[in-house]
């Protein structure tokens, strides 16, 4: 089944959609935003993927990130799903608000009671770019790049790194870097994952880099006041495995800036170009 429109709202010479549809591996009703630039439909237009964090849905990157003007110069579908399927009745998924629905933390589950629904890896790297390939006039799968914030900022680092042949650029506000080493990371593992910390690194930035890279630069923004950056993001652990893996990353600690929106709108025209630059014919 393909999108059914939710709403579509006319913004910098584009359009910007929230559609929604069936999910296959969530098994639940899946919300995407999609922002349409000038001349879509007219010519094919390579897609950025963004990847909100704990709490958010499709409409916090859309409504508080101020990127539709420069995805419209640049020409860029710019497409960001919800964060993990709602209403799956899975076992205290709504207990904490960072864990279960809102933090699906881009991983297909293994526990049981999530193992049925909570497969956001499958759903943001297979089913999604599916759909919409099939239902817009994209590049196609070559010219497409994937990006992220704070719990996104870590799926975009571990999609990116898993499949550098299907994503052409990574950029991160924020990431988690070392979810095995953070709380937040250890709890939404243990839960989604079981006790295995090994099964844990494949979905650990820290810990792919050192044995697969990406022929890219990784771009990856860091506010100096973000009140989370000592205990759970670690930028630091990303930075040393990088430079002793031989990947190329830019790691910008950004002094006063926090973890909030505020800060992603500050620097998001730079992602969007540097997506730009790598996504071109």
């Amino acid at each position: 089944m393909g999108f059914e429109q939710v709403s579509a709202i006319r913004c910098f010479g584009g359009v910007q959609r929230v559609v929604k549809h069936d999910s296959r591996e969530t098994k639940t009703p899946m919300s995407v935003a999609i922002f349409e630039p000038p001349g879509a439909g007219e010519r094919p237009l390579p897609v950025v993927y963004f990847l909100s964090g704990l709490t958010c849905t499709e409409q916090n990157f859309i409504t508080k990130a101020g990127a539709q003007r420069v995805a419209a110069e640049l020409g860029l579908y710019v497409v960001a799903p919800d964060t993990s399927p709602r209403g799956a009745g899975a076992p205290g998924e709504d207990d904490d608000w960072d864990f279960g629905t809102g933090a699906g933390f881009y991983v297909d589950a293994t526990t049981d009671g999530f193992r049925d629904h909570y497969r956001m890896y499958s759903y943001i790297t297979e089913e999604l770019p599916q759909l919409v390939h099939a239902e817009l006039r994209t590049a196609g799968p070559e010219r497409q790049s994937v990006m992220g914030h704070s719990m996104g900022g870590h799926g975009a680092l571990v999609i990116g790194l898993r499949n550098p042949e299907r994503y052409r650029a990574i950029s991160a506000f924020a990431p988690i870097c070392a979810p095995s080493q953070c709380p937040w990371g250890a709890k939404a593992f243990s839960g989604y994952l079981g006790d295995d910390r090994e099964a844990w690194k494949a979905y650990d930035a820290s810990e792919l880099v050192r044995s697969t890279g990406h022929p890219e630069s990784i771009l990856i923004d860091q506010g100096v006041d973000d009140q989370f950056l000592a205990e759970q993001l670690l930028p630091e652990r990303f930075a040393a495995a990088a430079e002793a893996a031989g990947q190329a990353f830019t790691l910008r600690m950004q002094p006063g800036y926090d973890h909030s929106y505020y800060f992603i709108a500050s620097f998001v025209e730079d992602h969007l170009r540097h997506h730009a630059a790598r996504l071109a014919d």
